[in-house]
C-alpha cells in the first residue's frame, strides 16, 4: 500500500494508547498486528512508536508522571491546519479546552479537549510527522468513531470545530449513526457518530487484521477479552474486545 502522507482537516490521523504497561501493551498488540516498536527516549517521555513494515502506524505512551490515574485508552486525534482556531472554537461550541496548543519538535503540534458530552479527543497539526503513514490495510488502523448518548448535539458540537458532512446511515432512532465527510474526502466518510447508552462517552479507533476470528483467539490468548464474538457487518467482520489494562479496541476483517 502507498504510504499515507496527508489527512484532510477533521479526518483522525493519528491514534496513541496511554497505558500503564507500555511493554505488555507491546506484547498484546505486536502479535496481533504485525507491528515493531521504537521507543523515541527520556526526552519524549516514553512514547513508543509502533511501526508496520518500518512505517508509523501508531503510538503508546505512560500516564503522565503524578497525574490523575485515567484508565487505559486509544486516543484519536483530528488533524487540522488551523489548531489555535480549532481550539478556540472547542469552548464556544459548548466543550472544554484541556492542554495546548503544545509544539512537539519537529513533529507538530498539539491539543486535548472534552466535548460535551465528556468524550476526551486531540488535534493535530501537522510538521514533520504527518500521522499515520499506513492507512485501512492490516496493521493500520481503518476507521474511528465516537460512542455518545447524545446524537444530534454531539453533530452540532463537532460541525462547529470541522466542515462535516454528516450522513445518517440507520433509522435515526432505533439505531442513530452518522457517518462525517470532509471536504477533500472526495466524498468519502473519515469517522462516524454512534448515539448509544455508553457510561463513559469516548472516541474509539479499528484496526484491520487478516483474520477476525484468528485475532479474536489472539486476544483471548494474549490476555485480552473479546466483548462479543466475531460480528459481520457490511463494513467488515468485527472483533469487538479490550486488552489487557481495559483499553477497548475493534480489530476488523475489511470486506
Amino acid at each position: 500500500m502507498p504510504v499515507r502522507d496527508s489527512y484532510p482537516d477533521g479526518a483522525p490521523c493519528w491514534v496513541d494508547l496511554t497505558t500503564a504497561d507500555p511493554l505488555g501493551a507491546q506484547d498484546f498488540y505486536g502479535p496481533i498486528l504485525g507491528w515493531e516498536f521504537q521507543e523515541l527516549g527520556p526526552a519524549y517521555n516514553g512514547y513508543t512508536m509502533c511501526l508496520l513494515d518500518g512505517r508509523p502506524a501508531a503510538a503508546l505512551m505512560p500516564p503522565p508522571a503524578g497525574g490523575e490515574r485515567l484508565p487505559a485508552a486509544w486516543n484519536v486525534y483530528l488533524a487540522t491546519h488551523e489548531l489555535e482556531q480549532v481550539y478556540g472554537r472547542v469552548t464556544e461550541a459548548g466543550g472544554r479546552a484541556v492542554f495546548g496548543p503544545h509544539e512537539v519538535p519537529g513533529s507538530g503540534r498539539l491539543a486535548f479537549a472534552f466535548d460535551p458530552s465528556g468524550a476526551a479527543f486531540g488535534l493535530w497539526q501537522a510538521g514533520g510527522h504527518p500521522g499515520a503513514a499506513v492507512y485501512g490495510e492490516p496493521g493500520a488502523m481503518c476507521w474511528h468513531e465516537l460512542s455518545t448518548p447524545q446524537g444530534e448535539p454531539a453533530d452540532a458540537f463537532y460541525a462547529r470545530l470541522f466542515p462535516y458532512q454528516a450522513k445518517q446511515i440507520g433509522d435515526g432512532r432505533s439505531f442513530d449513526y452518522t457517518a462525517w465527510s470532509v471536504p477533500g474526502s472526495a466524498g468519502l466518510p473519515v469517522c462516524g457518530r454512534y448515539r448509544t447508552a455508553v457510561a463513559r462517552p469516548a472516541w474509539s479507533t479499528y484496526f484491520a487484521v487478516p483474520e477476525a476470528d484468528h485475532a479474536a483467539e489472539q486476544v483471548v490468548g494474549l490476555g485480552g477479552r473479546v466483548l462479543r464474538e466475531p460480528i459481520d457487518s457490511p463494513f467488515g467482520r468485527m472483533v469487538p474486545c479490550t486488552d489487557p489494562l481495559g483499553a477497548q479496541v475493534t480489530f476488523c476483517q475489511l470486506p
